[in-house]
């Protein structure tokens, strides 16, 4: 059976312009992702008009994600159903802080950090692994209760870079080489046969619904690591 979820990434919000990190911190989004939301709800709901379905709508319970998932569920009747495990990565104490204040701070942290080492947690956070697993963990119940459904994500940079690693098989090491733009839309078709699921990605960094170009998740030192 396959399940088709459109992973979409929030809006832009006032920290993702001076690439400070949020993490778990419950940012709004700014006026401009705002209506960046508003464009996206006004998408789904010519597609629906063209006859296109959206079973359901599934968000990180952080504001950010709400704000930019809701739009879309007024547009269809739907309901937003919300899952912590769709979080961002939580940074612990990192978050709040862009990268040359992290290496002012915590110069050894963020030395380590710069090696890509999947099991790096920043204090009092969570490794990139951690991230992955439960990213990969929060899936379950939602492809379990939508087989053969099509539905939509709303969640972070973080979240659709682990999703796009997956799907294409990529260590967490490498260096990203995909967009994770804001209000971008991701599909990505599931297959489930017993305990195994498979990942493929449809299309990637669809933001036809934006004006002018959407801004990437990446910080202001180190735009490689994608976070």
């Amino acid at each position: 059976m396959t399940t088709q979820i459109l992973f979409i990434r929030h809006g832009e919000t006032d920290w993702n312009r001076i690439k400070r990190i949020q993490g778990h911190i419950d940012i709004p989004l700014a006026t401009s992702g705002v209506e960046q939301a508003q464009r996206l709800g006004a998408r789904y709901a010519q597609e629906a008009r063209d006859g296109a379905r959206l079973d359901a709508i599934w968000s990180s319970d952080l504001m950010r994600a709400q704000q930019t998932a809701q739009p879309i569920a007024q547009a269809l009747g739907l309901t937003v159903q919300l899952t912590e495990g769709l979080r961002e990565r939580n940074y612990g104490a990192f978050q709040g802080h862009d990268s040359d204040e992290i290496a002012d701070r915590f110069p050894d942290e963020y030395a380590h950090w710069q090696t890509r080492d999947p099991g790096f947690a920043p204090p009092d956070g969570e490794s990139q692994r951690e991230l992955y697993h439960r990213v990969l963990h929060a899936l379950e119940p939602i492809l379990a209760k939508h087989p053969q459904g099509r539905i939509a994500c709303v969640a972070h940079g973080g979240v659709l870079d682990c999703i796009y690693r997956f799907a294409n098989g990529i260590g967490l090491e490498a260096p990203r080489a995909w967009p994770l733009l804001n209000t971008s839309v991701n599909v990505v078709d599931f297959e489930r046969d017993g305990a195994h699921t498979k990942a493929r990605v449809v299309s990637w960094g669809d933001v036809s619904h934006l004006p002018a170009a959407s801004a990437d998740d990446g910080l202001k030192r180190t735009p490689e690591t994608g976070r």
